[in-house]
């Protein structure tokens, strides 16, 4: 949505996709009452990505409260130039996926809900395993537990407390 905003900034452009529509009944005297969930992945294709999920009693007002809720819920993943660092696992309730990095020009290789999510967070290269659960709201909040896991180097060494003496070998050596 490249739009301008009150304040005159623009907005970068970001990916919007939608991953799945539910659609659920409630008997009522007069028949049936009908509501929508929406699932939507919304990221700007440079390691930002979000989850929205959105109920209304019509598809496009639920995509869109699941959209505004997406926007909201941004959050960055590390990425290692367009693949990531290293393989990993990630849960949520029965959803489990796993993600490998992949060799320049693989492509995704991944289902609906996986690719939604790694596609909008601008990886390029990657293998995807889809393991339990294939609805796909567990998968796609499992696949973004999973980007969320992952460490780039600079924080592996803080956390370790070996970045400075690295530096200091390096002007040393």
């Amino acid at each position: 949505m490249n739009g301008v905003q009150a304040t005159g900034e623009t907005t970068p452009e970001l990916i919007e996709k939608v991953v799945a529509v539910n659609r659920t009944a409630k008997v009522v005297k007069g028949g049936r009452r009908f509501s929508f969930s929406a699932l939507v992945v919304v990221g700007d294709g440079n390691g930002n990505v979000g989850l929205g999920f959105g109920k209304a009693n019509e598809v496009s007002d639920a995509i869109a409260k699941a959209l505004t809720d997406g926007r909201r819920r941004m959050v960055g993943v590390v990425r290692y130039h367009n693949t990531i660092p290293y393989a990993v696992m990630g849960k949520s309730k029965g959803g489990k996926v796993l993600l490998k990095p992949a060799t320049p020009g693989t492509g995704i290789i991944a289902g609906g809900a996986v690719r939604a999510v790694v596609e909008a967070a601008g990886i390029k290269d990657v293998l995807s395993k889809s393991m339990g659960s294939n609805n796909p709201i567990n998968v796609a909040k499992a696949t973004l537990a999973a980007l969320q896991s992952l460490e780039d180097r600079a924080m592996v060494y803080a956390r370790r407390g070996i970045g400075e003496r690295l530096k200091k070998v390096v002007e040393e050596g």
